[in-house]
Order: structure tokens, then sequence, then C-alpha cells
């Protein structure tokens, strides 16, 4: 399998130091900061309210196909793009926060499930057409009753 370079852009400041489950990240605020030389990449995110963040689970060395979903071995297995895992092929996580603020390099956020010296490898508006829904053309199985 041929691999490609990902480079982070930037990296997480959080007071979250080690591992715990995604859901306790929720009203945790963080910042991310950006390497100087993207910052104006920085440009026009200022109005948005929600961003996807797109980050390295930089603690995965290994993955799994087949994982029990949150580590708990009561549970069936699953794909591991069915669940949340970090141990995944590419150990890509990805987050929808809610954006405080911008100062300079450096963005305010609540709800990144990142934890400290996370590397962030890019951002993204977070629009409502983003929401479920059918993309322009497309029908789902459950439309064509």
């Amino acid at each position: 399998m041929n691999g490609f370079p990902i480079f982070p852009v930037g990296l997480v400041s959080s007071s979250v130091k080690s591992l715990f489950p995604p859901d306790h990240f929720r009203d945790i605020e963080s910042e991310i900061h950006i390497f100087p030389w993207f910052e104006p990449a920085l440009e026009g995110l200022r109005e948005e309210v929600s961003i996807v963040v797109l980050f390295r689970f930089h603690f995965s060395r290994e993955y799994s196909l087949r994982v029990h979903p949150r580590g708990d071995l009561s549970r069936p297995l699953k794909g591991v793009f069915a669940t949340c895992s970090p141990n995944r092929p590419n150990h890509i996580g990805l987050s929808r926060v809610h954006l405080i603020g911008i100062t300079g390099n450096r963005l305010l956020v609540r709800g990144l499930d990142a934890i400290d010296g996370t590397p962030v490898v890019d951002l993204k508006p977070f629009k409502n057409m983003d929401l479920l829904g059918n993309p322009p053309g497309l029908r789902m199985e459950s439309d064509r009753s």
C-alpha cells in the first residue's frame, strides 16, 4: 500500500494531558496553535460558529480492522470505520467544534476531543449543508418507498 505524507498545520493546547472518553471533551475549551506560516489561511474563518478539525491520533501506533466500540469487551465487534476508535488505519480524527474566537494564529474552541500536543492536519468551516441530508440528485433506499 502506497502512502503519502500529511503535515500538521498546528498543535492542540489543552488542559487534557491523557486519554479519556470522547464524551468528556464536550464542554472543555482548548486552543489550536496554527503554525505562523499558515496564519494567512485563517482569513475569513473568524465569522464561523462551528468548524471541523482534522487531527492525528498521535499516540496510536497500531490499528485493528474490527474493534469493540469504546473498548468495551461486552459490546460486539464492529468494523473500525463504524466506530470512533483512534486505532484506525490512518490515525485521523475529526471533531466538529464551537469556535469561540481567533487571536492571531490561536483559535479558542470548545468540544475538541484531542489531547494536549495533538497535531492538527486541517480545519474547515462547518456549513448547514454538512448536516444530514441527501446531496442533490442522490436518492437513498429509504426515499424509494
